[in-house]
């Protein structure tokens, strides 16, 4: 189904070229790539796009699989559509797709009705329930390099899932020595100077509180309230923070532990408090995986975000009776179809019920068992072109595939099943 020449695309990748990474949300675009059949980062030490890359080599011709036995693509995808088709709830999880993928999972769920959340569902919500309740005030990666004069990090080191943040974020020539950063409440490890060498200061500050507590003491500090007890590195934080020109609250909700929602409440309420006598915004690191996209694209087409079900009175969102887990464990649903189609890391998870899987090729043999039907699909940005829309939301980069495996798309899997199922459906009205 991928129709890019093999020739022109192996003699593209054996000269090094630009390339846009789709291993993490941050999309970065100034890599480049060399080699044929192992692909070789340039430019970067990033150790999740060096693994991401090292996920391809040597998988060989993988094939799709139906309960443990090798098929071609055409039986594979007959199997989905019977048990797509026999499913009365199915799950759409996973998700780890491009733009058109998610668009035409979507659409193929309005065909028989199924409930839509993404691998790192738990991981967005907080940021989505702080939007849906209170909304929300945020920043750009072109804003941060422009304009911030203090980041903090607060839970977070920033670098564990996006390990190329602070270089991203590092100020144009005419500010670098203005910008300082400080991590709060981020644990051991956090990065130092050397780390991030524009910087005018990097500190570590780790209160005694957990980081619910700290947060709820810096915001009433920004506030100007009077706390007798108050810790003085929060004190002098805060007292930074008003006296930036520009100040950005980074957090990881992914890293909060649970009801991590009422932190992201105190940060906006920080936030609204500082932008009152200055400026300030918050960067929300996540959505690796295609997540950001995956919830983006759900928004645009229903009007509702991911853990949303797709049925005959329309669409119904529940962030916590949808969550995958839940849904899983109290065998809410009667299929699981699971999309990965950025690393191997993101399998399956172990469940009873029949699987359908749309996946990285290296998850092949894992997938070759009985109840589960395994078809391999292209990556966005190494065997298939596409768009992922980057981690701060405000653009959609195209990817471009740099060699052809002669895999198909998640789209086009999507697409071919939507075709079989309508067809089926349409036979049997013929029928009656």
């Amino acid at each position: 189904m991928n129709t890019t020449s093999n020739g022109a695309a192996a003699g593209a990748a054996a000269q090094p070229r630009t390339w846009t990474c789709p291993f993490c949300s941050l999309l970065c675009d100034g890599f480049a790539l060399e080699g044929g059949a192992s692909l070789r980062l340039r430019g970067s030490d990033c150790p999740r796009a060096r693994a991401g890359l090292a996920a391809f080599d040597d998988i060989g011709a993988p094939r799709a699989s139906v309960d443990g036995a090798a098929c071609d693509l055409d039986a594979a995808l007959d199997a989905a559509a019977d048990r797509l088709g026999a499913a009365r709830l199915p799950l759409f999880g996973g998700l780890a797709t491009d733009v058109q993928g998610m668009r035409t999972l979507y659409r193929l769920a309005n065909v028989g009705g199924a409930i839509l959340d993404h691998a790192h569902g738990e991981a967005m919500m907080p940021a989505l329930r702080m939007l849906q309740d209170r909304g929300q005030m945020f920043t750009t990666l072109a804003e941060i390099r422009n304009r911030a004069d203090l980041i903090v990090c607060i839970g977070t080191d920033a670098v564990s899932s996006h390990p190329e943040f602070f270089r991203r974020c590092a100020p144009a020539a005419s500010q670098a020595s203005a910008c300082r950063v400080v991590f709060l409440a981020a644990g051991e490890g956090t990065p130092t100077a050397a780390d991030i060498p524009w910087a005018s200061a990097v500190e570590a500050l780790r209160p005694p509180a957990d980081v619910f507590d700290t947060v709820a003491m810096l915001a009433a500090l920004v506030d100007g309230r009077r706390i007798d007890d108050a810790d003085g590195e929060l004190a002098a934080l805060a007292e930074a923070m008003r006296s930036a020109r520009y100040c950005v609250l980074v957090w990881e909700p992914a890293r909060l532990p649970p009801q991590g929602a009422l932190v992201g409440e105190s940060l906006l309420r920080l936030l609204m408090n500082l932008n009152r006598k200055t400026r300030a915004g918050a960067f929300t690191l996540g959505g690796n995986d295609g997540a950001q996209t995956a919830n983006g694209a759900m928004s645009w087409l229903s009007g509702l975000p991911l853990r949303s079900r797709v049925g005959p009175q329309g669409v119904d969102h529940d962030p916590l009776q949808y969550a995958t887990g839940r849904l899983l464990d109290e065998r809410a649903v009667d299929l699981l179809l699971w999309v990965a189609s950025f690393t191997p890391e993101l399998a399956p998870p172990a469940t009873a019920l029949p699987r359908i899987v749309l996946g990285h090729p290296a998850l092949a043999a894992a997938c070759a068992q009985p109840g589960t039907i395994f078809i391999p699909v292209a990556t966005p940005g190494i065997n298939a072109d596409g768009h992922l829309l980057r981690a701060d939301s405000v653009v959609s980069l195209p990817l471009h595939a740099v060699r052809d495996d002669g895999l198909p798309t998640v789209a086009e899997v999507a697409h071919a099943l939507v075709t079989r199922l309508t067809v089926d459906a349409a036979a049997k009205e013929g029928v009656q």
